[in-house]
């Protein structure tokens, strides 16, 4: 008695209104197409009879037919008891469609003559029911699936948001202290430069697209605090061919890439590496090129755990939003690691 509840529930939890109106402009329509063949008064009370018993019989097969046999892919036995439904209703409408005519006819004859029309068309009303709920549930499967993927897009967009690196941040404000106690001239701008980056990431990256030129702005940002970080140590570099005016793009696509390029490819126990960055844009097509040293491993830093979470967090974005529509390589050797991402933004 529960299921029946909670099927029940389901199927008028959209409005009874909606069932009222279209059982109601059924008979409506039962009633000009009979017209042809009955007075007006005898063609609304036999139409009357047969929506009751329409009704009836799609009931009790969306709320116990469909979910107990059809949905737990129990066809045949589904098959054979919406036929003994049928079979059961059938003659029960039949018996009052005869007492609310006068044909003259005897009882036999009549139902020779109506049966196998009342059957069908009972049975074509029932199971045009389960045709209808089998779209109507898959339409609503649709839409949880797509508020689903809304939903975790915005979750990997936030745990993406939450995973711009501490380290960084600790090392850029470090610089920062520094410079600020020779009192260098580089600070304000270093200051500038920061509050940015943090602005574009807390405010403007909650929008579903930004525009590309401020996505590449912040990626300028960040490679000159890394230049800052690092000096003239190690080889850093982006060459930008773009033309972004009006594209916009979803937020943070490339910034994973990056980091990584330079989480991996510099650190403070080698003495030489190069993060090289090359964006290219022609027309709506967008290229991001990341090459980076990738120096041998140090026995401190194999007992660390990979940090792959961010390139399957950024792999699962592009899947759901640039769906056939990007390209991403990533190749590795011993002494480079290569990141090619082709975008088409005329497709989003």
């Amino acid at each position: 008695m529960d299921n029946i509840g909670k099927y029940l529930d389901k199927i008028f939890e959209t409005n009874i209104i909606y069932h009222l109106v279209f059982w109601l402009v059924f008979y409506f329509f039962l009633v000009v197409i009979s017209q042809q063949y009955y007075p007006l008064a005898t063609g609304m009370l036999i139409n009357l009879i047969k929506i009751f018993f329409y009704s009836i019989a799609v009931y009790v097969n969306l709320i116990i037919l469909f979910p107990k046999f059809l949905a737990e892919q129990k066809y045949w036995q589904y098959v054979l008891l919406l036929c003994l439904l049928i079979i059961i209703i059938v003659p029960l409408e039949s018996i009052a469609l005869y007492f609310s005519t006068s044909h003259g006819l005897a009882f036999q004859s009549f139902i020779e003559k109506n049966i196998n029309s009342i059957s069908i068309l009972t049975f074509f009303v029932a199971s045009s029911s389960s045709i209808y709920k089998i779209i109507n549930d898959w339409f609503t499967h649709q839409r949880v699936k797509v508020d689903l993927q809304a939903q975790t897009l915005r979750s990997e967009l936030k745990y993406l948001k939450s995973q711009v690196n501490p380290h960084f941040l600790f090392n850029t404000l470090n610089s920062l202290y520094a410079l600020t106690l020779k009192k260098s001239d580089l600070a304000p701008e270093i200051v500038l430069r920061l509050s940015e980056m943090m602005r574009y990431m807390l405010y403007e990256c909650n929008e579903r697209e930004v525009l590309l030129e401020k996505e590449i702005n912040y990626i300028k940002n960040y490679l000159e605090l890394e230049k800052l970080r690092h000096g003239d140590k190690f080889e850093i570099s982006l060459e930008c061919n773009c033309d972004a005016e009006g594209l916009k793009i979803a937020p943070l696509m490339f910034m994973p890439f990056i980091e990584n390029s330079f989480k991996h490819g510099l650190n403070s126990q080698i003495q030489s590496g190069y993060v090289n960055i090359e964006l290219n844009i022609v027309e709506e097509q967008v290229q991001l090129v990341v090459a980076n040293s990738n120096p041998p491993v140090m026995p401190a830093m194999k007992k660390r755990k990979s940090g792959g979470v961010g390139l399957t967090n950024i792999k699962r974005r592009l899947q759901l939003i640039y769906p056939k529509h990007h390209n991403l390589e990533i190749e590795k050797t011993p002494n480079s690691f290569h990141v090619s991402l082709d975008i088409d933004l005329s497709q989003n």
